[in-house]
């Protein structure tokens, strides 16, 4: 068995991870439990801020301790499909605190962590990162924004905290920047120069949050994030169906070519080969094949005539 896999043999990897911030007081936590069967990790006391038709089960860590025995909880029961972590920044204060319990060396004067306690702490953070991946569940990280200054602009990004947003961000599928355009609470997962966003599964530039309650008492489903996720799914197994067929062309278009013996029969398969179908480069595949053999035969190919001589 090769351990090295072709395109089409890749594993195409189901679970994702989601980063949700933005403006205070839309939705942030509501929508991060709109996920697939969710269990809400709380460090920031979100839960209390969702409506009671909304709310799913929920840990409420007194301390950082207790977050090994909540994922084999998870782990072992099975019932659940994505961990919410509210918010991603709480949580690396929680972990600030457990080193600093573990280990007053590791603090400053002031509370905050050393040079060499923030070392420990990224290494805490990925080493959390990679627990999530293992357990093979979807997880929604939930963050403030924050507001950086670019010349006269101001740009959004997510409130991580120090090196830890980039450990993160690049372990994310999707980001999304949630705000409210009028009443309307909108997500972009597009990235623009106002904001950070990341969009690996052909959404749209904007799309519209539903409203999931009104003043006469009705109640829609939560379940934003879980449309999100079969979409992002969907569009994985596409991209998987459509390298295997990729291949499947290129290798048949180098075939065809091979069998070539003259100099007609090149120009023939030339014509003929140039009507199919076009899948990422698989035109320049063919080029390249046409080339080889009309070296082989001691052919040029003639860029007036459109043919090989």
């Amino acid at each position: 068995m090769n351990l090295i896999k072709k395109p089409s043999e890749l594993v195409v990897r189901k679970e994702q991870s989601i980063l949700i911030y933005g403006q205070p007081g839309t939705g942030k936590t509501t929508l991060g439990v709109s996920a697939d069967n969710p269990v809400l990790f709380d460090f920031d006391g979100g839960i209390g801020r969702i409506n009671g038709a909304h709310i799913v089960p929920t840990l409420q860590p007194k301390g950082w301790e207790e977050i090994n025995e909540a994922l084999k909880e998870v782990e072992e029961s099975g019932e659940y499909h994505t961990i919410v972590i509210d918010t991603v920044g709480k949580m690396l204060d929680y972990m600030t605190a457990y080193i600093i319990k573990d280990d007053s060396r590791l603090a400053q004067r002031d509370g905050s962590l050393s040079l060499k306690g923030y070392g420990v702490r990224k290494k805490m953070f990925v080493d959390f990162l990679h627990r999530l991946q293992v357990m093979g569940m979807n997880v929604v990280f939930i963050a403030h924004e924050r507001e950086e200054r670019r010349g006269d602009d101001i740009v959004k990004r997510p409130e991580i905290g120090g090196s830890s947003a980039n450990d993160l961000i690049k372990e994310l599928d999707l980001v999304g920047y949630l705000q409210m355009l009028g009443k309307q609470r909108v997500i972009s997962f597009t990235p623009t120069e106002f904001y950070y966003a990341k969009n690996t599964c052909n959404l749209p530039e904007q799309m519209k949050i539903p409203v999931l309650y009104d003043n006469k008492g009705g109640y829609r489903e939560n379940n934003f994030l879980a449309q999100i996720s079969e979409q992002y799914e969907e569009t994985q197994l596409e991209k998987a169906s459509l390298r295997l067929e990729y291949e499947e062309l290129c290798a048949d278009l180098r075939e065809r070519v091979a069998s070539v013996q003259t100099k007609d029969e090149l120009n023939r398969a030339m014509t003929t080969l140039a009507k199919e179908k076009v899948i990422y480069d698989s035109k320049l595949v063919l080029w390249r094949a046409l080339q080889a053999k009309g070296e082989e035969l001691g052919l040029t190919y003639d860029r007036i005539q459109k043919s090989y001589v």
